[in-house]
């Protein structure tokens, strides 16, 4: 008797007639429809009568939300698995990981070779069914450094670039029935998946104890591999021979097939829809029923077994079992880690990230993550300069699913948006109200980084700062409570968390209140900055004398290589006054040569867009940042010298002043309120002693403070160019109420003891 424990799944075997090609379509909407999991299609590219399996599975793909698609089994010999692994992960990625692999050697070779594919013996297709799959492997293996090169006989990559990655941990089941293609089963697959029709009494047990030898002589546990069956027969009224009876005897004949040949998926080939209803709404149910309780009664481990290669990559000292249940984990050697372990700036390698779907689990997942051993880091988006929200070796909790974006009051425009979201997603949920909400200058940029540390926009100037406008807001503090704090629920936490919330708990959500901003003119402007010292000088002195509506900020890189000095321009307009804003833009053109421009009326949603999240970092940045009050011709000179220093090779100048400097000091954490400029310096090499040594001597001179989220150095002075002393007690006070035992202290940590 064997059972795997694995969690049960039932599907339906489909035909890819042609006759009426919308035929199928609807069999697979059915399926979904009364509940199946799976819908799999036939795959004989020879057979002029079938739909093509893969266009058909991207049609399915589209008419449906939830069931996961297969070919069963797809056509290796005539489908180049190259292409196979980037046909599928992108449809992985366009169906939100809906997508499985079928995989065959195959078999009407007559037909095949007649399509024009080279005949292959027995041996040799098992041998080339061998070498796809380390193809398709790795190929998906995106976070894998360098070219690929896969050497085989029958296939292989010279060169490859590697990508897409799936969305999801495609499985790759192999249609198999002899020992050789079993034991290539039990060594590289993911699924075994024969056909009840073309097996003999006892060939189950026999193939799985093929398929198990090949797995652990390969290092695998055998529950590793999920066990699938293409089952067939006919409901009728008087019992039968095999599946041809009442529902009551299809229910008896697969539950013996879960638990005495560990099959854990069923895939019903019909192409009616009277036996497909019947089954999903007869059978399944019963079957999952019956073995639940038998397995409750034996006690079998159900669930999925993680492979022992990526058990391999666990790291000591994190309790990996013990994950609260209702939190999704992914691990090192899980294959979503790629897409989650870096940030924008930042190639990290954390020891497992934490996925929480909701607020509860956030608790859940803080509450494990603070008995782990390794630093904690917190992720809303993950794009902060900094480079903080990932880490080595510890715990990276990441709120990106808790992305929901609410309009709270109409009046008011208050908005609740969920630190996940994404400020494109805002942007864009917002644009039909005619509202905005500055939020720096990039729509992949997560919102509880940005609203609890500052929010320094393309609005700034006429909006102020992001974290100005939260009314009140969500979160987690270290002991696991739930705060929901406002003017007059715990302000002084608000207070904290509008400046510096990384050091005070797990921020979930936040309440805006956005302003009317119905279309804004966005212009860019590239000018020739060979004389970088004029150019800082004149576009500085211009910005901060400009009317309020006028938001810019100016990217400065170093020449080299033969390229000349450039400098870019964003800027902003906050009205749809489009005489007042060409006016105020040709006083900008006159910061130096120009060598293009372009403007445009757009919503703030055509500024910050919508943005697909997928870091893969690079080497730790390194970069230096400060506060400066106003531009002079000093201060333009010796930032015009940093850049020339080789120690750097951008800088970047952000307007910070208008609005934002009418908030009073002591308002928020933030307390930077006359400075007129955020200016950031980004190394040229790895190493940090030269910016630090450039920095110090040229531009620090300058500054009056810094912004939290572009600055990496460690030193400890630099919180004191951060917080203010009174800035700087409060939130130690605030720390010692909410966080004492210093949990959060990853991002410019803030130390309760003093």
């Amino acid at each position: 008797m064997t059972d795997y424990g694995h969690e049960l799944r039932f599907g339906t075997f489909l035909t890819p007639q042609n006759a009426d090609p919308q035929t199928p379509v609807a069999l697979a909407v059915l399926t979904e429809e009364v509940g199946l999991d799976l819908v799999t299609f036939q795959d004989h590219p020879y057979q002029p009568s079938f739909l093509d399996t893969w266009t058909l599975l991207s049609w399915v793909a589209a008419r449906t939300e939830r069931v996961h698609l297969s070919g069963n089994v797809l056509n290796v010999p005539m489908r180049p698995p190259a292409v196979l692994a980037r046909a599928a992960a992108s449809l992985d990625l366009l169906s939100g990981g809906r997508v499985e692999l079928g995989l065959g050697a195959g078999a009407f070779w007559d037909a095949i070779e007649a399509m024009g594919t080279p005949r292959l013996t027995p041996g040799q297709a098992v041998d080339a069914l061998d070498e796809a799959i380390d193809v398709i492997r790795a190929l998906w293996d995106a976070d894998g450094r360098g070219a690929l090169r896969v050497g085989g006989e029958h296939h292989r990559l010279a060169g490859a670039k590697r990508g897409p990655a799936p969305a999801h941990d495609i499985g790759i089941w192999v249609g198999a029935y002899k020992p050789r293609m079993l034991r290539l089963v039990g060594r590289k697959a993911d699924g075994w998946l024969p056909s009840l029709g073309y097996l003999q009494p006892g060939d189950l047990a026999r193939g799985n104890a093929t398929v198990d030898e090949a797995a652990t002589a390969a290092g695998r546990d055998p529950r590793e591999i999920r066990r699938l069956l293409n089952v067939n027969g006919r409901f009728s009224p008087t019992p039968g021979d095999g599946l041809d009876g009442p529902p009551e005897q299809w229910v008896d004949a697969l539950v013996r097939y879960a638990l005495e040949d560990g099959i854990g998926t069923f895939v019903l080939g019909t192409d009616d829809p009277r036996t497909l209803q019947t089954f999903a709404e007869q059978v399944v149910p019963a079957v999952r029923d019956q073995v639940d309780a038998a397995r409750a009664t034996s006690g079998t481990v159900t669930g999925a077994v993680r492979p022992a290669a990526a058990l391999a990559k666990r790291v000591d000292g994190i309790a990996y079992d013990t994950v609260p249940s209702d939190v999704r984990a992914v691990e090192p050697g899980d294959r979503g880690y790629g897409a989650l372990r870096s940030t924008y700036m930042r190639r990290g390698a954390p020891g497992v990230v934490l996925l929480p779907r909701t607020t509860p689990q956030v608790v859940d997942a803080l509450g494990w993550a603070r008995q782990q051993r390794g630093p904690l880091a917190v992720r809303s988006g993950g794009h902060g300069i900094s480079g903080r929200s990932t880490n080595d070796g510890g715990v990276l909790l990441d709120v990106a699913a808790l992305d929901e974006v609410t309009v709270v009051d109409e009046a008011s425009r208050r908005v609740r948006l969920g630190a996940g979201a994404t400020w494109g997603k805002v942007a864009a949920t917002l644009a039909p109200h005619g509202w905005a909400i500055s939020s720096g200058d990039y729509g992949g940029v997560g919102v509880g980084g940005l609203a609890t540390t500052g929010g320094i926009g393309l609005l700034g100037r006429s909006f102020g700062l992001t974290v100005d406008h939260v009314v009140a807001a969500e979160v987690v503090t270290a002991d696991g409570t739930v705060h929901v704090v406002d003017a007059e629920h715990e302000p002084e936490l608000l207070w904290g968390l509008r400046g510096a919330g990384g050091n005070l708990g797990v921020v979930t959500w936040v309440e805006v209140e956005a302003r009317e901003y119905p279309d804004v003119v966005f212009a860019t402007m590239t000018f020739d900055a060979s004389d970088p010292a004029a150019l800082l000088d004149r576009w500085g002195r211009t910005v901060q004398d400009a009317p309020r509506q006028l938001t810019s900020f100016l990217h400065v890189q170093a020449g080299g290589g033969g390229r000349p000095p450039m400098a870019q321009a964003m800027t902003v307009w906050a009205d749809d006054d489009t005489t007042a804003a060409v006016a105020a833009l040709e006083e900008l053109l006159g910061a130096g040569p120009v060598l293009d421009q372009r403007a445009t009326l757009t919503p703030y949603a055509g500024v910050v867009g919508p943005v697909a999240r997928h870091h893969d970092g690079g080497a730790p940045p390194v970069t230096r940042s400060g506060l400066l009050p106003a531009m002079t011709d000093v201060a333009a000179a010796d930032l015009a010298r940093l850049l020339a220093s080789g120690e750097t090779m951008l800088v970047q100048l952000r307007a910070t002043g208008g609005a934002g400097n009418d908030v009073a000091p002591d308002a928020t954490a933030y307390a930077h309120r006359h400075q007129q400029f955020s200016v950031t310096a980004f190394a040229g090499r790895s190493a940090r002693t030269g910016l630090d040594d450039a920095w110090d001597r040229l531009a620090h001179p300058h500054m009056d403070g810094l912004y939290l989220s572009f600055e990496t150095d460690p030193r400890p002075e630099r919180l004191l160019d951060a917080f203010p002393p009174l800035t700087l007690d409060r939130l130690r006070a605030l720390k010692r109420t909410y966080d004492p035992d210093h949990v959060f202290d990853q991002n410019f940590p803030i130390d309760p003891r003093g």
